[in-house]
């Protein structure tokens, strides 16, 4: 029997396959990644955490049913509690404090993909907000299961795909996708939660790109 979550997949496959080849990520399994690109990763990272989890939030509001409501209420709290907190100690290994990091500048993508996030999930139906944001949370999953099985040889980055590859974040995923199957959508309802769903790819491909060229404001 189909599910939708393979007919979203299907969508998002070709995005994923040129997330997996990106240098950003091979770099990341075979230690070669430089360390000023992790850097520029986890500073974006703390702009983007918090308004990831508002979008989790706005998600929430936008659930027709309690246990969805439940699902991604809990996800914006686990967000900061467990991602936020992750990113707040690879900071510290680069000697930064959050509140340094977050005088830096959030770069274009930064912005652009968290302003895409908390827009459409504060303004859209529940559909094109759940389209908008289950890419973000299964491709990251995808993405740590296959590098957890080579891992990496530097610990910190090591570190970071443990917990994508984990089992708590796949059970946490696991759980989205069971939600995504269970909706009784309309034709049209469907193909707006796909075509948010490419968006947010896409978005996912730009984040990890922006890392590894350093993005930083073209003037100003």
């Amino acid at each position: 029997m189909s599910r939708f979550r393979d007919e979203l997949w299907q969508v998002v496959a070709g995005v994923y396959d040129q997330i997996l080849a990106h240098p950003f990520l091979t770099g990341l399994t075979d230690g070669s990644l430089p360390r000023e690109a992790f850097r520029h990763y986890v500073v974006q990272e703390a702009h983007f955490l918090p308004d990831y989890a508002r979008a989790q939030a706005a998600c929430a509001a936008r659930a027709p049913e309690p246990a969805a409501v439940q699902r991604f209420a809990a996800d914006a709290a686990t967000t900061l509690e467990v991602e936020h907190s992750l990113v707040v100690e690879l900071l510290a290994a680069f000697g930064l404090e959050e509140t340094d990091a977050r005088k830096l500048p959030a770069g274009p993508t930064t912005v652009g993909y968290t302003s895409y996030l908390v827009r459409t999930c504060s303004l859209g139906t529940f559909p094109e907000a759940l389209g908008a944001i289950v890419p973000c949370y299964w491709i990251y999953a995808k993405v740590g299961e296959r590098l957890l099985a080579s891992s990496s040889p530097d610990p910190l980055y090591a570190w970071w795909i443990e917990t994508y590859g984990g089992q708590g974040y796949q059970e946490t995923v696991a759980a989205v996708l069971d939600l995504l199957d269970g909706l009784a959508l309309s034709a049209e309802e469907r193909a707006r939660l796909l075509e948010r769903a490419l968006t947010t790819a896409r978005y996912e491909w730009l984040f990890w790109d922006s890392a590894w060229r350093q993005e930083s404001w073209p003037c100003g």
